[in-house]
């Protein structure tokens, strides 16, 4: 399954940042940010909890980039 996220993230650098944390969350097949649209675009394991899993992916992109913002 694949779902899209509206992000909020201040360079392109971050967004990357955001990209590579999100690739490296349990449960996330692939990722995308796109800076220019402020979107991420995920797309879960088979079986993933969506929800849990974006609350993981949050917490990494937060790592990376403490301002950042998924609105899940």
């Amino acid at each position: 399954m694949k779902k899209n996220y509206k992000i909020e993230v201040d360079c392109a650098n971050c967004a990357n940042k955001m990209e590579e944390a999100a690739k490296n969350t349990a449960g996330v097949a692939d990722a995308s940010v796109n800076f220019m649209a402020l979107k991420m675009s995920v797309e879960f394991e088979e079986g993933a909890d969506v929800k849990a899993v974006m609350q993981d992916v949050l917490k990494n992109c937060k790592k990376v980039e403490d301002d950042c913002e998924i609105y899940i």
